[in-house]
């Protein structure tokens, strides 16, 4: 939590702020999904794995970004014990109008309900020796589940009007679970907004439709640190997610480690950017230390995963990563 506050020790944290868990945790620990998606004793069990198998140094939870999608009434395929799970049908066309649930129902229903008992009970039981990191999923992003990212992006360029309508109705959800989780006892509160990417937006889309609507539900969750996690290559938009708000920055390997450092300067807290395909999954213990290494003397203030792990993702990886940071 210094770290996140920009205070320096002899050294960084390291900790997976993004999906955690990995099938060696499940065999560890006797959990697996997807069981541990809808059970919040299963789900604490697991979102704790990384630090009581590996030594990362937070416990997060849940495992995905189908959560609010799922609470919503979208079609999921639950997934396997290899593969989180994944949005399958869209209920509504961008010119539907967005009548979703009203958020106090949605904080007592599905998964949603179920990721706040799973934080609450992680805070009782791991609280006092790990900060309890909470994650879901960020406004555009959102927003795509319900009507096809696809058509979110497309209707930028046909009807602007129809996106911030998508993008401002999920957001009153997203504002209102933000809050939630901290309430439940998250210490973080990480949202993960992937479809904002540069892959899918320029800087100036991404401050119009998904910056704006996180400085409204993200920056300002009181009684937690919220923390922005975006996909791809995001030196370009660095000050954007800044200006956001956001006490701290999430980032994939994409980014050069030294130069989101220079560009950041500060002015929130860099977490990343140890590549979660290469070296992480494919590459080898070795190769993992350098890269954590080289994190940490880039100034990262917490060296973490680049993204959410992938399952298959080996024991000695992970651990050669603590062992990097840690000795």
């Amino acid at each position: 939590m210094d770290a996140l506050k920009g205070k320096k020790h002899d050294r960084p944290p390291v900790a997976v702020f993004t999906q955690s868990a990995t099938m060696g945790q499940m065999d560890a620990l006797g959990v697996s999904w997807p069981d541990a998606h809808y059970n919040a004793d299963l789900m604490v069990k697991l979102g704790a794995g990384q630090a009581k198998v590996f030594g990362f140094e937070a416990v997060r939870a849940p495992f995905c970004l189908t959560v609010e999608a799922e609470t919503l009434g979208m079609t999921v395929d639950k997934g396997r014990k290899d593969r989180t799970p994944m949005i399958k049908g869209h209920s509504f066309q961008m010119e539907d109008e967005p009548n979703l649930m009203d958020v106090k129902t949605f904080l007592k229903s599905g998964r949603a309900a179920i990721c706040q008992e799973a934080i609450r009970k992680m805070k009782a039981t791991y609280g006092a020796e790990y900060p309890i990191i909470a994650g879901n999923t960020g406004p555009f992003t959102l927003a795509g589940h319900m009507v096809g990212t696809e058509n979110l992006v497309l209707y930028i360029m046909v009807d602007p009007d129809l996106v911030h309508k998508w993008v401002k109705a999920v957001n009153v959800i997203c504002t209102g679970y933000s809050q939630a989780l901290a309430d439940a006892g998250g210490d973080v509160v990480q949202m993960s907004e992937p479809s904002a990417s540069t892959d899918l937006l320029s800087p100036e889309m991404f401050d119009e439709y998904a910056g704006a609507y996180v400085k409204g539900s993200l920056a300002p969750v009181k009684r937690a640190t919220g923390v922005l996690h975006i996909c791809g290559n995001t030196t370009p938009i660095l000050n954007n997610m800044i200006n956001t708000g956001v006490k701290a920055l999430s980032i994939e390997e994409k980014v050069v480690p030294e130069e989101a450092v220079k560009i950041v300067n500060h002015r929130a807290a860099l977490i990343g950017n140890v590549g979660v395909v290469n070296p992480l999954l494919q590459g080898t213990p070795a190769d993992v230390m350098a890269h954590g290494k080289r994190c940490a003397a880039a100034g990262f203030d917490v060296v973490s995963p680049g993204c959410g792990l992938s399952a298959l993702i080996s024991n000695d990886n992970l651990a050669a990563l603590v062992k990097a940071v840690k000795g």
